[in-house]
Parts: structure tokens; sequence; C-alpha cells
């Protein structure tokens, strides 16, 4: 990453929405004062909603204190596990808790990623060139893997939030996500965010905005 690039963070808000720091250092605000005449400062950001009901989304506008959001993550943690599956020429790493069920994996290539299957991950049912370009694709980053022993390393990319369909933030770039415990093996340079407001594994996305028929097309 280069030393040039200035990466904004996250803050997860307490019960209330998520805060983008685009700048972390305090500014001055033009025509706020104090008594004294000296100007007020403060970081710049954007509040990001993740209670599911503003009506101003993806910005917060303070539903959340009326519609009851509570930011507790009530996931089962012993589901928090990495699987690994080993093939001929590739390992496939992946963690159910992470799964944002974006269905790239299952829609692109479903030889090696079968639903209804046991186990559900074949390594060798495609090239792992295949493997490795659907992986590449899966945005929470519950899917990873090694070859030759030796794991991925995350992509290279601009920071971005992107405000999917229907769905989360999908975040690249290595944004920090601050104050928050990632899972086993995940990844901090891309991962989803909930945003409908019924996640278990706050404040991760688990794909529980298909169940509760959450709308939002991106603007």
């Amino acid at each position: 990453m280069s030393a040039e690039r200035k990466t904004p963070r996250i803050a997860c808000l307490p019960n209330g929405p998520y805060y983008l720091l685009n700048e972390t250092t305090p500014t001055a605000v033009p025509h706020l004062c104090r008594p004294d005449g000296e100007l007020c400062s403060t970081v710049r950001g954007v509040a990001l909603c993740r209670c599911g009901g503003s009506r101003n989304k993806p910005f917060c506008d303070g539903t959340h204190g009326t519609n009851g959001f509570t930011d507790r993550k009530i996931a089962d943690d012993r589901l928090n596990h990495r699987a690994s599956y080993i093939g001929k020429r590739i390992t496939i790493h992946d963690n159910r808790q992470l799964c944002a069920h974006a269905g790239f994996c299952t829609d692109r290539l479903e030889s090696v990623f079968r639903m209804h299957q046991e186990p559900w991950i074949d390594p060798d049912g495609a090239s792992a060139e295949a493997i490795i370009e659907t992986i590449r694709k899966c945005p929470s980053g519950a899917l990873n893997y090694s070859i030759e022993n030796v794991e991925n390393r995350d992509q290279d990319r601009e920071p971005m939030v992107t405000v999917s369909d229907d769905g989360p933030y999908v975040i690249v770039g290595s944004i920090e996500l601050m104050g928050v415990r990632f899972g086993e093996g995940a990844s901090k340079e891309h991962y989803t965010l909930c945003r409908c407001g019924a996640s278990k594994n706050k404040p991760f996305c688990d794909g529980s905005h298909w169940n509760v028929g959450f709308r939002d097309p991106a603007c």
C-alpha cells in the first residue's frame, strides 16, 4: 500500500450509526467559535445508517433512537471457526460465520462450492485458477486460499465503501474498523458491514438482509 494513501477509518457508534472518518485530524469549522473567539474543531466524517430504518439511506437520520436498534452481537461464537479443504493444487479456507451470502461462489463455481452437500467445498472440482478468480470476488472475506502452504495475501486496492443494492456496505482497501474484533482468518482488507440492522454477527453482515426483505437500491 502506498505510503501517500490516506486511508479512512470506520467507527461503530454504540447502538448507533457507523461513522466514516475521512479526516482524523481535527480541523476548524468555519463560523463556529467559542466565547473567546477560538474556532471549534472536529474530525471530518459522515454517519451511515446501520439500523435499516433511515429515510435518507445510506445516511443516518437518527431513526436508530426510536426503532429499538441494538448493536449487540448474538451469533454463537463457537461457529467462528475457519475450516480448510485441502486439494491437490490448492487449499481453500472458509469461515462460515463471516459469510454475507452474496452467492458469488455458489453461483459462479458450483462444481467447487456445492450447496446442500457435505463437504460443501471440493477443492479439486475446478482448476486452481478458476477457484482463485472466484475467491477474489468474495466480498466478506469468508473465503481465502493457500498454494503450496503459502496463504494468499490480500489485494492492494484503493479504499472504498460501496453501498450495495438491498445489502451490506462492501468495504475494500484496508479501511480500519476501529475497536472491532475480527473472526478467525478474517480479511481486514475487505469485509462487509450490516446495514439492515438484523445481522446476528454485528457489525458484520451475515446475510440477514435476505430474510428480513431489506430494500434500498444503491443511489
